[in-house]
This record gives structure tokens, sequence and C-alpha cells, in this order.
């Protein structure tokens, strides 16, 4: 089997996400690091006009 090289490594930038995201939260307490998902979940929303149709009563409640 032959092997191509890769310009784009999709786990690998999953893992790299997840290591930022990672050493962002990791020293919030448990409201804090709640604060931080919902402040990301409006700004995807606000970024991402298909997300702001989404069911909005899945969400954690306030």
């Amino acid at each position: 089997m032959k092997k191509t090289k890769r310009n784009f490594d999709c786990v690998e930038m999953m893992h790299e996400g997840a290591l930022r995201i990672y050493r962002e939260t990791k020293d919030m307490t448990q409201e804090e690091e709640l604060a931080y998902w919902r402040r990301r979940d409006e700004a995807a929303r606000r970024n991402h006009p298909r997300l702001r149709a989404l069911d909005r009563t899945a969400r954690v409640p306030r």
C-alpha cells in the first residue's frame, strides 16, 4: 500500500484543541468553568447562524 503525505491531521487538531481548553480551564472552579462554557456557547451561536436555530431548551438552565 502506498502512503501519502498528509497536509492535515484531524486527530492532531482535535488533541491540540482539547489541550488548549484544558490549559484554559484547569485552574477554574466548577462555577467558573460553567460560565466559560456558557460564554463559548453564546459566541458560537453569534458566529454560526445555523446554531441559533437549535433548540435552546436542551441547554443547562442558568
